[in-house]
């Protein structure tokens, strides 16, 4: 079975990366608790989309499962630009171009030796003893 990423980069590539999560994970989880605390009453949307930030934000921070929470983040953010204009001024910062772009590179790029995803599905070295 081929899995998303064949290598997990580590050393200064692995910090980079690392700085990339946490920057975008950061902003996305301020973006979502202040969607969710804000005073846009109680509109269905806005609370699954705050709520999505704050997943899509904790998941980028710990980098588990960075692929699926990537695309579904650019996605979503995507989404509501193209379908709701007046819901998208509202997360005026959860949907530019610069965390669209981030979202991206990191999808592409993946997360990174220092990732949980590293350490569950990462490479693993079998030892087979002798007989």
């Amino acid at each position: 079975m081929q899995r998303p990423y064949t290598t997990f980069p580590a050393g200064l590539p692995a910090i980079g990366l690392l700085f990339l999560r946490t920057a975008i994970g950061v902003r996305l989880i301020i973006d979502g608790s202040a969607s969710l605390l804000g005073s846009q009453g109680l509109h269905l949307g806005v609370w699954v989309l705050g709520l999505l930030a704050l997943g899509t934000g904790t998941s980028f921070v710990l980098g588990f499962l960075t692929p699926i929470v990537a695309g579904a983040s650019a996605l979503a953010g995507i989404a509501v630009w193209l379908w709701h204009p007046a819901l998208a001024s509202s997360f005026v910062h959860l949907l530019s171009l610069n965390t669209a772009s981030v979202t991206i590179a990191i999808l592409l790029l993946g997360p990174g030796a220092i990732s949980l995803d590293a350490h569950l599905f990462g490479r693993r070295k079998i030892i087979i003893p002798r007989a």
